[in-house]
């Protein structure tokens, strides 16, 4: 039995200031846009920890470090392939703010999420974030329907 399968490995990141204050990205993509945390993906022969860290700097001029593993997120297509995005939290960075053509980056205060459209699903993704009791946002199908399970 094969069990080797296709899969999008992809990567995004709470970043805190300790001031209160949470990085958002005002993401630009087609198909996806709104706001959310930045992240990118993870290119071959990379690990997971140096691509958010390389993400994080191209998108918004940050160098975080030490950043942790909060859970994942994923879900299959209908190709049948995986795709995973690895949600991390990093409260130590240097670096002056920038936005890419990625899209705008701000520091937000961190409870200020009904202020802001978000991409889909961000408030499930963001317990993830948030909830030490959770590790996993991945989505199942049940009667044809896609549903998002917490874990």
């Amino acid at each position: 039995m094969d069990r080797t399968e296709r899969v999008e490995l992809t990567n995004m990141c709470q970043i805190l200031d300790g001031q209160g204050n949470v990085l958002v990205q005002e993401k630009v993509s087609p198909g996806w846009s709104g706001m959310t945390y930045p992240g990118g993906h993870v290119e071959p022969g990379e690990s997971v920890t140096a691509s958010v860290i390389r993400e994080i700097r191209e998108e918004t001029g940050l160098t975080i470090s030490a950043p942790s593993l909060r859970g994942i997120k994923e879900f299959f297509r209908d190709d049948g392939s995986r795709y995973i995005v690895f949600l991390y939290r990093a409260s130590r960075f240097s670096g002056s703010l920038r936005s890419s053509a990625e899209g705008r980056v701000f520091w937000m205060p961190e409870g200020d999420y009904e202020s802001y459209d978000w991409v889909p699903d961000f408030d499930a993704m963001r317990r993830v974030f948030d909830e030490d009791a959770l590790s996993e946002f991945w989505y199942d199908r049940e009667n044809g329907l896609w549903q998002i399970q917490l874990l």
